[in-house]
């Protein structure tokens, strides 16, 4: 948490608003409560206005920008669907379904939120080009490598979910409009140009926890290349990382020993935190807080009290089923009857349950919450009181990033209208995801044994992490293994590779864009409805995945504002 130690509140709204008076400077007369250039060009100012960039990458007041991507990666991933009820926040009842259109107000949100994020590393950017004298040309080099970095994030966000879309830089003449930027220019270059520049010109370690450093900078990199199939940058990158990289704190990169204490608060900034947004709790601003997930806890009940959201779906705990040998079941037949995990659907709370005796991966119960199995340290999961409406959102709920009982004195906000805004931190960039796509690109390059060594990597701290209850015993039948064999299929290896993925960093925003890259989406979305529209025929009957919902429409809103010949659609919308 609270890293930073800058107020972003009232910063974060000034620094976009400097203001240039034309006058003589005995009349300029700053508006009060606002900032003027010549107090944003110091080095104070500089690293001020920075902040405000920082504070813009939870999305702040637009859910729908936030870097988790709950809705964008996880639930169009078919990691979980909306949850809740039909009527609440129902503008994400058609994405869910694929049916999302130009006028749709999320996408909408998202295009804005990411927006000013690039607004506000541009600006600050724009200001050092009038920098004051007390700005050395070292204050140049790192705050403009970590602005860079910012940038970068924003658009990668963008080019993810739009494609291509205007690309607007320091160097926009604001004033005089930018309603000539069309959509018609790659981003990946772009982006790529700013991750380097990061790279060569930040830290190893940094003076604030929180600050991104060189490392930090390269695994964004490494990222970007393999988005692109760019295998051989990539793994160039990745193996840097894994042998080298530390921490803005100069912790070496490694695998927390307790697979669920990648998500608590007082595990912030841990060694297998690479990049996280950071949060704070009691500040005397819920703004410094993380508003990330205040709709997704359990409804009903302690923690959270609200709201039901973002509900784990059949066929993602389906996905935790192992075989005899402690591995996946990488024939896809976890959707099989024989195979799907025991659940409490139609059953009453007051009416008697058993839950699953099969052999299960132990991640499931540190990623989804299931009738009868402790809930973090509150109790256990109560089922169906739990859910609010089972009929429509299914039988679970999620678990990552939710506050624990011991965490309700230092690690949550309760300013605002929900105890749901916490201090945890929210990892963005994580070394079990540098690990699964070194693996990946090493796969591609035929290193297949090496691939071996850093998924096992990941599976052996998983095999740590059984859940237990309060005396001691196994909450369920876990059964995890390492993949022992050789491997020495290309395919097979891919396949365990990027089902890895789906388990280690399920709920965490990554399966969808995964799918996309992957190619496989169609295939997989195909699978997902098949089931799920049968279980949850209110909410998913009917639904399908086409092709033209591998990236979001354009909002039709900015179209309008620059006409459809400079801000070009995407196909089929």
């Amino acid at each position: 948490m609270k890293r930073i130690n800058i107020k972003i509140g009232a910063i974060a709204a000034s620094c976009l608003m400097a203001l240039v008076i034309s006058c003589d400077d005995y009349l300029e007369v700053l508006p009060t409560g606002q900032l003027g250039q010549v107090q944003l060009t110091t080095t104070a100012g500089l690293d001020a206005s920075l902040i405000a960039v920082y504070s813009q990458v939870n999305g702040r007041n637009l859910r729908m920008a936030s870097p988790s991507n709950w809705v964008w990666g996880s639930i169009r991933g078919g990691d979980a669907n909306k949850g809740t009820d039909p009527g609440d926040f129902n503008t994400i009842n058609p994405i869910e379904r694929f049916e999302t259109e130009a006028t749709n107000v999320n996408p909408a949100e998202n295009w804005r939120g990411l927006y000013e994020g690039v607004a506000r590393a541009n600006n600050v950017l724009r200001l050092m080009m009038d920098r004051a004298p007390d700005v050395t040309e070292a204050d140049v080099v790192r705050i403009s490598a970590e602005t860079r970095f910012l940038r970068g994030h924003f658009y990668f966000q963008l080019k993810r979910n739009f494609n291509n879309t205007p690309y607007v830089d320091e160097t926009v003449d604001y004033k005089a409009g930018i309603e000539e930027v069309s959509n018609n220019q790659d981003l990946w270059p772009l982006i790529e140009a700013d991750f380097k520049y990061a790279a060569e010109n930040l830290p190893a370690t940094q003076r604030e926890v929180g600050r991104v450093n060189e490392w930090a900078a390269k695994t964004y990199l490494a990222k970007v290349y393999l988005y692109q199939n760019k295998f051989t940058e990539a793994k160039a990158l990745f193996d840097d990382i894994i042998a080298n990289g530390v921490t803005s704190n100069g912790k070496k990169y490694d695998l927390v020993p307790y697979y669920e204490d990648v998500f608590r608060g007082a595990n912030d900034n841990h060694e297998e935190s690479i990049w996280a947004y950071q949060s704070a709790a009691g500040t005397g601003s819920v703004n410094n807080a993380n508003p990330e997930f205040d709709l997704n806890f359990p409804y009903n009940t302690l923690p959270g009290n609200c709201c039901g959201f973002f509900a784990p779906s059949f066929t993602f705990v389906n996905s935790f089923r192992t075989n005899a040998n402690g591995l996946p079941l990488l024939d896809d037949s976890y959707n099989d009857p024989g195979n799907r995990v025991k659940n409490d659907m139609n059953i009453a709370t007051a009416d008697p349950f058993t839950p699953d005796t099969g052999n299960l991966d132990p991640r499931v119960d540190h990623t989804v919450g299931r009738r009868g199995l402790p809930y973090l340290d509150w109790e256990d999961h109560q089922g169906s009181i739990w859910i609010r409406k089972q009929d429509w959102a299914g039988p679970y709920s999620p678990k990552k990033y939710v506050y624990t009982r011991d965490e309700q004195s230092g690690f949550l906000d309760n300013s605002s209208w929900t105890p749901g805004y916490t201090g945890i931190n929210i990892t963005i960039l994580r070394f079990a995801d540098v690990l699964l796509m070194a693996a990946e690109a090493e796969v591609e390059l035929g290193n297949l044994e090496v691939a071996r060594g850093y998924v096992n990597r990941v599976r052996e701290r998983a095999m740590n992490s059984k859940l237990k209850r309060e005396d001691g015993s196994m909450a369920a039948n876990y059964v995890i293994e390492l993949y022992s064999a050789p491997w020495t299929d290309a395919e097979t290896a891919r396949k365990a590779v990027r089902f890895e993925r789906k388990l280690e960093l399920g709920m965490e925003g990554h399966r969808f864009y995964d799918l996309v890259r992957w190619n496989t989406i169609q295939e997989e979305m195909d699978r997902y409805f098949a089931l799920e529209g049968v279980l949850l025929p209110a909410q998913m009957g009917g639904a399908q995945f086409t092709d033209k919902h591998k990236l979001l429409p354009i909002p039709q809103g900015q179209i309008d504002l620059v006409g459809p010949d400079i801000l070009i659609q995407n196909p089929g919308f």
